[in-house]
């Protein structure tokens, strides 16, 4: 049986719902795993030590590991998380030859330690499966030596503003170097596949313990008194996701409807006028488990994402959980959402063809047939059949070089 090893762009004591660690949960079901968090920048520690840094979950953990703290964790049988007891160079903007020399002793510094705490574990012959960690994990295979490498695109980093200095020449040397390459959608994976032929799409997962329809859900305190129709969305509240001015347009425009947005919101959402608008209302950051909750009770189920690269051919996984609890559904019209989800959706650009889907949906929540079919759909999507692609490019390519 094959360990795993995951480096990841994303802590795993992120506060929002998190593709990789569903991902790592499931292939923990057959295989050891050991979960690499991100080691923290000097920058960041240094802005945190004087005050002009938040310290969030993540941050804070990095800090008592610094100072001491335990760095490996037992999630569960066969899942452990590991952090790092230093810091390492901030790299992002750095001219190329710097960039270059110093991500590369970061890249040696963790290799190091991953291969020493994954020695401790008794961890061989192992998998490494990279999300999306362009930087970190560029130098990687040259010091843990995996027997088989993985580059997982799952998000479009390179299209935010911190990534775009170096990010795409990483990512490409990442997806020559690997093994095999995975990417979020099949948009992503046309991209990546001139670099490596061996580039598989892998669709995402639902929970489906969590989002079953089955269930009865008690309505949560702060739906209470908002009349129906409720026109909800849950997740990242953020201007680079979400058109703010499409969402404000269609918001004024249906007095009749209401808007209940959850999640955290950045600085520009916290400061839109959508706060000024009647018929809307924000919850704040809910717990994962804590989701379904609000679904249930929503009338549709909105995405409003922006167009851009970030967005247009990334897969939602919201669509999924929201299709799990049978909901309607208006969504922006990517790349994605075109391509897999538009026999189950209502797909839409601008805000009169927003306003005429939500007509067409708002009604489609008393169809049951209906809601059956996006259902029956969403359990198609499990993570068991996400992780099952893994397992088949993992045993196609080993059977091709034994």
């Amino acid at each position: 049986m094959a360990d795993f090893i995951i480096t990841s762009l994303q802590s795993w004591d992120i506060e929002i719902g998190s593709t990789i660690k569903n991902t790592a949960f499931e292939i923990s079901k057959q295989h050891r795993v050991l979960y690499v968090n991100p080691p923290m920048d000097i920058a960041t520690r240094v802005r945190i030590a004087t005050g002009k840094g938040q310290l969030t979950t993540t941050s804070r953990r990095q800090i008592e590991v610094i100072q001491g703290e335990s760095p490996i964790r037992r999630i569960k049988e066969n899942l452990w998380v590991l952090d790092s007891p230093f810091t390492i160079h901030s790299v992002g903007q750095l001219p190329t030859w710097l960039f270059n020399s110093l991500n590369r002793k970061n890249g040696k510094k963790i290799g190091n330690w991953i291969m020493l705490q994954a020695g401790n574990l008794g961890f061989k012959d192992y998998v490494h499966l990279i999300d999306t960690d362009l930087f970190r994990s560029l130098h990687l295979k040259e010091y843990i030596h995996p027997k088989i490498s993985i580059y997982y695109r799952r998000d479009y980093v390179i299209g935010f503003p911190y990534w775009r200095k170096h990010g795409p020449s990483c990512e490409e040397a990442l997806v020559r170097q690997s093994d095999i390459v995975l990417a979020n959608s099949s948009y992503f994976a046309e991209q990546l596949r001139p670099w490596n032929a061996n580039t598989h799409a892998l669709n995402t997962g639902v929970d489906l313990e969590l989002y079953d329809a089955s269930k009865d859900i008690k309505k949560p305190a702060d739906l209470q008194g908002i009349p129906s129709p409720i026109i909800g969305y849950t997740g990242a509240i953020i201007e680079s996701r979400l058109n703010s001015t499409l969402l404000y347009e269609i918001i004024q425009k249906s007095p009749e409807y209401n808007f209940v947005l959850v999640g955290p919101e950045d600085e520009h959402f916290k400061n839109h006028a959508l706060h000024k608008l009647n018929n809307v209302y924000f919850t704040g950051r809910k717990e994962v488990k804590e989701l379904p909750e609000y679904i249930k009770f929503f009338d549709v189920c909105i995405n409003p994402q922006i167009l851009n690269p970030i967005t247009d051919g990334n897969y939602p996984l919201k669509i999924d959980e929201y299709l799990a609890l049978g909901k309607p559904i208006v969504a922006t019209a990517t790349h994605t959402m075109r391509e897999i989800f538009a026999e189950y959706t209502h797909l839409a650009t601008t805000s009169d063809e927003w306003i005429a889907a939500l007509k067409v949906a708002i009604p489609e929540s008393l169809n049951k047939n209906l809601e059956q079919k996006r259902i029956s759909f969403a359990h198609t999507h499990s993570w068991g059949h996400s992780v099952e692609t893994i397992y088949k490019a993992i045993n196609e390519f080993s059977e091709q070089y034994s």
